[in-house]
């Protein structure tokens, strides 16, 4: 058995197996329709007790658009159901991003730091990330032309995908979310974010697409986050061009939904439609 570095965290492994098992494996894939990949993964998954193809979310889009800022599960914690995701941190004090394991925090003063695992995420989505598939994108020229490819390759507008995208951006527009006082609605509070311009820069796009009727929970159609490869900068996507970039996708078929306990959370009102203030408050980007 040999075990080659992927220069992407992802591990190519080489073993023989028996006749028997073989059999047994290509007759469950013939049966689900998955590919030998995915069974495979999935089995071992299953044996080493990890989460596969499963989102662990943190509070809700509903609750984030009312207000509720108030970080109620650590960053450790959430470490320990993904090593991929984006959300927030207690009082709107920026923009996360989880990639290969560590927890960046971008901020509204430009720093990007890593977040100690004390810290508190009041929305945070995260998943163990495999790749299902990849491809790489030649000269996007803009976010709606991103959103378009990407259209065309997600597997169903039914299920939520995890989306990583790397490469060199000829440039990029991103915001940071500012801290801002408790019960402040998410509009009010995004509309003083500052924003960045970058020009000819790597890195990494993080992020998920999430379907219409989910949107009480989580943000609908496209939510990205950047860190660039020095980890000098980083925020919520608003616009980019790229001359090329490496795009993969995982698809998510599990949600763990983790509500906060918290006093208000208990007694918000959480039974309205929050897709136009999320819409316009993450860029009108779907």
């Amino acid at each position: 058995m040999t075990n080659h570095n992927h220069p992407d965290s992802v591990h190519n492994l080489h073993l023989r197996l028996p006749a028997g098992v073989f059999a047994a494996l290509q007759a469950h894939c013939a049966r689900s329709g998955e590919s030998l990949n995915h069974a495979v993964i999935a089995a071992l998954a299953d044996a080493l007790d990890i989460e596969h193809h499963t989102l662990y979310q943190v509070s809700t889009s509903g609750a984030l658009v009312e207000g509720l800022y108030q970080g109620c599960v650590s960053v450790g914690d959430i470490r320990r159901h993904g090593d991929f995701g984006l959300g927030t941190f207690d009082g709107l004090d920026g923009e996360a991003i989880l990639l290969d394991g560590v927890c960046w925090q971008a901020r509204g003063d430009g720093s990007i730091q890593v977040a100690p695992d004390t810290a508190l995420a009041p929305f945070f989505v995260a998943t163990h990330f495999v790749a299902d598939a990849a491809e790489l994108l030649q000269a996007v020229t803009s976010f709606t032309d991103l959103r378009q490819r990407l259209d065309g390759l997600r597997p169903s507008a039914n299920v939520f995908v995890a989306i990583r995208l790397r490469g060199l951006f000829e440039r990029i527009k991103v915001r940071t979310a500012c801290k801002s006082a408790p019960g402040t609605d998410l509009v009010s509070a995004t509309s003083h974010q500052a924003e960045f311009e970058l020009q000819t820069i790597r890195g990494t796009l993080v992020g998920f697409w999430s379907p219409d009727y989910a949107r009480t929970i989580n943000v609908p159609g496209y939510h990205l986050h950047f860190i660039s490869d020095d980890h000098r900068h980083g925020g919520h996507l608003l616009e980019l061009a790229a001359e090329s970039l490496q795009l993969e996708v995982h698809t998510e078929s599990h949600l763990h939904l983790a509500l906060p306990e918290t006093a208000a959370f208990l007694a918000a009102d959480l039974s309205g439609d929050p897709s136009a203030a999320l819409a316009t408050a993450e860029g009108n980007h779907r």
